[in-house]
């Protein structure tokens, strides 16, 4: 896809992509359930949107966040059900040598995996980028009952899947007594 924009105009889209680079990422990786090479084609495909569409987009995060919702959310929707991840058991960590926060990250990407990509993109939009309830289902294009029916049965699996995750820690990453 080849668009043809002035030189102003490509130098803003220029720095956005290098300011704005890193935090889109996280969510296209949040997104693709932990998947880098999905995100980065998620990531490359909804900047590909954006800058065919530059000038007349009046919020470019904004516009580029959505574009990788929808892209997802029409992904998901192809594949609905026929997309697995093997997840291996996790070793047991050791207590007090700095690897619990590690642990714990790789046991929450590791449960989100096994979401589908539905539930991982509500738990996104609602907890990560702090949406309402009705911002969600305005992005996914559902209604609100859907989007609250899908992350209470989402946090049901993740607990189901990581029941480790409801000890109490405290703030150095040791078990609490």
């Amino acid at each position: 896809m080849e668009v043809i924009v002035d030189a102003a105009a490509e130098r803003r889209f220029r720095d956005f992509v290098a300011a704005r680079s890193p935090a889109l990422m996280r969510l296209a990786f949040l997104l693709t359930g932990g998947d880098q090479h999905a995100a980065e084609d998620l990531l490359q495909s909804a900047l590909a949107r954006t800058v065919a569409r530059w000038r007349a987009v009046e919020e470019p995060e904004a516009y580029v966040r959505q574009v990788m919702y929808r892209q997802q959310v029409s992904l998901w929707r192809r594949v609905a059900g026929s997309r697995e991840t093997a997840v291996a058991h996790l070793p047991d960590g050791a207590v007090g040598d700095g690897t619990h926060a590690v642990d714990v990250r790789l046991l929450v990407r590791r449960a989100l995996a096994r979401l589908t990509p539905r539930q991982r993109a509500v738990l996104v939009l609602r907890y990560f980028e702090d949406l309402s309830e009705a911002e969600a289902a305005a992005v996914l294009g559902c209604s609100v009952g859907t989007v609250r029916s899908t992350a209470h049965r989402s946090l049901a699996k993740l607990r189901a899947l990581a029941p480790e995750l409801a000890e109490p820690y405290d703030v150095i990453g040791e078990a609490s007594v």
